[in-house]
């Protein structure tokens, strides 16, 4: 996933701290191996692993079919189990095994606060995937310290949830989705990339962290609309309804708009990362300036 949104925001972070940084993708090149290497001779020697791929879940131009969630699954789960099988087999297993996944895991619910010790992950399509994802990464007895981070709604310049809602906000079209009072986990993506490189820089951590702001569990969608069309100059007067939002994108995929996660990131504060956006009004100027 090192060319994708996050992975491109992480090469540069991990670069600008003095690391080298290998992409694992379809084709090999510099800097670059490919899937077929991988699996053909192995992980080459490296300190650490981080995989951030996936298919793009809210992509609003793929139908949400049969084909299109196998592509969801195999996405992650399948390149994680490749990922976790050369880190087994490696003679000089890396120190760190990074995995991003969601808080998705989490039910939504309009009140409840999850941390990272709160259950979840078997209720929906979307908890299954993420439990399955993180038992692929699992390798009993490895020395590789294992880190899951999982994530919010990231935002950030240039791609993400944004790139998708700029538009519509700038004409002045912009507004909540459905009802506008679920809560919408999100985080800046120089945040997430933050807490990957801090995971893979602290010796010592390893669990779960969730990757949402401090400040996430007190926005819901109407508030993030609201402060979206404030940074940008415009009204956000037009709420989306839910049936609108379930024909886009099919129902399975319109709760992870329609319905949220307080999710607090307990693990990721007391670890000692510190957040660079905290709160949301900050992270839009930084975005959309």
């Amino acid at each position: 996933g090192g060319t994708g949104f996050v992975g491109r925001a992480l090469t540069q972070l991990l670069r600008s701290r003095g690391h080298e940084v290998t992409h694992v993708s379809r084709q090999g090149g510099k800097d670059r191996i490919s899937w077929e290497e991988l699996s053909h001779s192995g992980l080459p020697l490296c300190d650490a692993v981080v995989n951030l791929a996936g298919e793009n879940v809210l992509n609003p131009f793929r139908r949400w079919s049969d084909a299109f969630c196998r592509e969801v699954i195999s996405s992650r789960v399948e390149t994680t189990k490749t990922l976790a099988k050369a880190i087994a087999d490696a003679e000089q297993p890396p120190r760190a095994w990074v995995l991003v996944t969601g808080v998705g895991y989490y039910r939504p619910s309009p009140t409840a606060e999850y941390t990272e010790d709160s259950p979840g992950g078997d209720f929906d399509f979307f908890s299954r995937l993420v439990s399955s994802w993180e038992a692929a990464a699992l390798i009993p007895g490895s020395p590789a310290r294992g880190v899951v981070v999982r994530s919010g709604v990231v935002l950030g310049r240039g791609g993400g949830a944004i790139s998708q809602m700029l538009w519509p906000f700038r004409l002045g079209l912009g507004g909540p989705l459905g009802s506008g009072l679920q809560p919408f986990p999100w985080i800046h993506i120089q945040d997430l990339a933050g807490i990957v490189c801090h995971a893979l820089e602290s010796e010592c951590l390893q669990g779960v962290l969730n990757g949402v702001s401090p400040s996430s569990p007190a926005t819901s969608n109407g508030t993030f609309a609201q402060e979206l069309a404030a940074a940008l100059g415009r009204p956000a007067l037009l709420p989306v309804p839910a049936w609108a939002v379930r024909a886009i994108f099919g129902a399975e995929r319109a709760v992870m708009l329609l319905e949220g996660q307080r999710v607090v990131p307990k693990h990721t504060l007391e670890s000692g990362y510190h957040f660079i956006f905290p709160d949301l009004t900050g992270a839009l100027k930084d975005i959309v300036a």
